[in-house]
């Protein structure tokens, strides 16, 4: 198996041995006994986010199976490119989950995993290539990256709960909280004004569409980063920015279902009162 990309120097595991992947998992690494650092590697990234927690994947190698678990407390995707069963595949992961690599080509997809001089934030890209490798293509181990803060993760960038930027991002995430994610469009400006003067009783000013297009634009900046922004970006710009934000904002847990059913019952507890 070979892990390449991000910045990092290509990194190659055999059967029984294990890959920490993060912000500054040679940290974590080194409260493990002997036998547990023989067969682990620690990738340490360069130029992450300092909300990437210090080891965000654990990449175990089997004899017939290699296992991804994310440990971020962030999010990612997981692509299979070229030979996975049935064809290209992408999954979501969260805190916990795991999946199996297959044969070929995966990609890792680090959300807001890479941060710039500005400030902001990009997504950080890791291939992972799971294929017998010949002893002529092993590369030197990688490079240890000093992190001088690897103790502390800092929190990621969120929206403040109950803000009206917040109520926007719930109302145009609603269609993927609820698993609807088939459907056919994002809703219309006048549909998240209604849905947020339901919810939450006061819509602020958001009957004027000017206003709920200022807060998805908000929304947008803190989901992409001011590199991915498609509001800003101008080469290979999305056809539907609105459904691309709300499926971002979804993906990275901006707004989560929890919050949905937060608002629902506020909104039931207050109709009752009435």
């Amino acid at each position: 198996m070979m892990v390449r990309g991000g910045g990092v120097q290509p990194t190659v595991l055999g059967s029984g041995e294990t890959l920490l992947v993060g912000r500054a998992p040679s940290a974590e690494l080194a409260n493990a006994d002997a036998e547990a650092q023989l067969r682990t590697t620690a990738l340490d990234l360069p130029d992450v986010a300092p909300h990437v927690s210090r080891v965000v994947a654990e990449v175990v190698v089997g004899e017939e199976v290699v296992r991804l678990r994310w440990h971020g407390s962030t999010e990612a995707q997981l692509s299979s490119l070229f030979d996975a069963p049935g064809g290209a595949r992408r999954v979501a992961l969260g805190t916990g989950m795991s999946a199996l690599l297959d044969e070929g080509e995966n990609q890792l997809l680090v959300l807001r995993g890479l941060a710039d001089p500005a400030g902001g934030f990009s997504d950080l890209t890791l291939e992972i290539d799971i294929a017998q490798v010949g002893d002529e293509e092993q590369p030197p181990p990688p490079a240890r990256v000093h992190d001088p803060d690897s103790t502390a993760t800092a929190p990621a960038p969120r929206l403040e709960r109950w803000t009206k930027e917040w109520f926007v991002a719930l109302a145009l995430t609603e269609p993927w909280l609820t698993g609807l994610d088939d459907y056919p469009r994002p809703p219309s400006n006048r549909e998240i004004y209604e849905r947020v003067r339901e919810w939450h009783g006061y819509a602020w000013n958001l009957e004027r569409p000017q206003r709920v297009d200022e807060s998805i634009r908000s929304v947008a900046a803190l989901a992409f980063g001011a590199g991915d922004n498609p509001f800003t970006i101008s080469a290979g710009r999305v056809q539907n920015v609105r459904y691309a934000v709300g499926l971002r904002a979804a993906e990275t847990r901006l707004v989560t279902a929890a919050d949905l059913a937060e608002v629902h019952a506020k909104a039931s507890a207050r109709s009752i009162k009435k």
